[in-house]
């Protein structure tokens, strides 16, 4: 009988240990967000079109580390591009951007945002057609949140456009990283027909708008 309670009490112990061990998401979030607080860097998610051009936009932006282009807040996992491309995954196009904080911020990054896109067309860019072209901003914490909802405001306010902002400022639900051959695609295909008529025109915008802002 002892020898029975003795077993029991030994698999609890080992089943309590192990349970403890399981990592905490929340934790893991937080961890990672002190992290980036430590090594001065931040992380922004923005869908504006095509991610080609907010790819090629903010490579040249003073600040800026590292740029993916990815898909974000859709239905499934891992989705590839020609998933999203139908419509029915419910991903936006976007990049992933992350910066020194000491050299730029959330809100100049918005800034830019507002100019180098049509905010307000719904679920369009140009001639790129679809929910996965939707304009949007899908911050990571209450202070994101904050900044993207009062940049909105003084968009509007700044009458930039013509019609409506109608651009979406969601949490981060989720994210999947792009195929390889998505990430820096302006820079790898700069004769491609769509980059020449498309996404050179924005890059070549940012360098007009925002001398200041380029990389030294």
């Amino acid at each position: 009988m002892r020898n029975k309670q003795f077993w029991i009490w030994t698999v609890l112990l080992i089943a309590t240990s192990c349970a403890s061990k399981q990592p905490n998401h929340k934790d893991t979030k937080k961890n990672a967000q002190k992290q980036e607080k430590m090594n001065n860097t931040d992380t922004a998610i923005l869908a504006g079109g095509c991610f080609w051009c907010l790819d090629a936009v903010y490579r040249q932006m003073e600040g800026i580390i590292s740029i993916e282009c990815g898909y974000a807040n859709g239905k499934i996992k891992n989705p590839t591009y020609k998933e999203v491309c139908s419509g029915l995954t419910g991903h936006a196009e976007v990049t992933q951007l992350v910066f020194d904080t000491t050299k730029t911020s959330y809100a100049e990054i918005l800034t830019v945002f507002w100019k180098i896109h049509d905010p307000t067309t719904l679920n369009r860019q140009g001639n790129d057609i679809g929910t996965q072209y939707r304009s949007g901003i899908y911050f990571r914490n209450e202070t994101q949140k904050e900044i993207a909802m009062k940049s909105r405001e003084a968009a509007e306010e700044a009458q930039l456009w013509n019609n409506p902002i109608v651009t979406e400022i969601m949490p981060l639900d989720c994210y999947y990283p792009a195929e390889e051959y998505h990430q820096d695609y302006y820079t790898n295909n700069p004769d491609q027909p769509y980059c020449v008529a498309v996404v050179g025109e924005k890059a070549a915008k940012f360098r007009k708008l925002f001398a200041d802002k380029l990389k030294k």
